[in-house]
């Protein structure tokens, strides 16, 4: 079986350990804080095997080295990586790789990087999407275009609609007064807020999400929906996506 442990490290990061109780592997999901991931490794009593990174980012990558002086783990993640920090294999879009018997699809999802990569491990329903797309919210375009962001949240969003989504930051209150601002008469997306802001008061995280809620609520999700286009504008939802996006970095 596969088991995720999620903590919280650095300001605002999610930490994500996985672990197949079968074959005794366990992969990182990115490295923003290689002690704390060693700490609770080490407290889970999971030795680490490997390194899966979803984009180059120094609170993605910059434990990598650290991590695998500590443990001799191998280093999986896209080319960007390559000659920013070590790894021992790149993948891309249409390439799997195994924690034992399971095995995860690599998904391009570029756009807040270009190279940037998601992980779904299907019959397990979840996917690790680092910074492409957060609940209610996606990541900040500082590398690609928004036709190629598009697509790739596209990829995301043709995903199983149970699909745990298990994204790298606690964004979600900051997220979900934009997406009420971008989307006013979402009655759905009103009630997520509301429980986002009862979770957040608690101390409780709100992260994995599902795919499902986040159709009928994330604004960056629903680019080609004609009530957002008629708000938003645009010819084609990477337009009005790009729209979202521009108002979102200003917000």
């Amino acid at each position: 079986m596969i088991h995720v442990h999620q903590f919280a490290c650095l300001a605002d990061n999610y930490g994500f350990l996985v672990h197949n109780s079968v074959s005794g592997e366990t992969a990182c999901i990115d490295t923003p804080d290689a002690a704390e991931y060693l700490r609770q490794a080490e407290a889970k009593g999971w030795p680490i095997t490997h390194i899966w990174n979803t984009h180059w980012h120094p609170d993605h990558a910059g434990g990598n080295a650290d991590i695998k002086a500590a443990t001799g783990c191998t280093i999986i993640g896209p080319a960007e990586v390559a000659g920013r920090y070590p790894i021992d294999r790149i993948v891309a879009h249409g390439d799997s790789v195994a924690l034992g018997e399971h095995l995860a699809d690599v998904i391009d999802v570029g756009g807040h990087t270009n190279d940037h990569i998601a992980y779904h491990i299907p019959e397990e329903g979840l996917a690790f999407v680092g910074d492409a797309v957060f609940a209610l919210g996606c990541g900040r375009m500082f590398e690609g275009e928004p036709a190629q962001f598009w697509t790739s949240l596209d990829r995301i969003r043709r995903l199983p609609t149970a699909t745990r989504l298990y994204c790298a930051h606690e964004y979600t209150a900051s997220n979900a007064k934009f997406a009420l601002h971008a989307d006013p008469d979402n009655a759905a997306l009103q009630a997520y807020a509301d429980e986002i802001a009862e979770k957040r008061a608690r101390g409780e995280p709100t992260v994995p999400t599902t795919l499902a809620r986040e159709l009928a609520t994330n604004p960056f999700l629903r680019a080609d929906d004609p009530e957002m286009i008629a708000r938003w504008g645009g010819d084609a939802p990477h337009e009005t996506f790009a729209a979202l996006r521009a108002a979102k970095d200003s917000f």
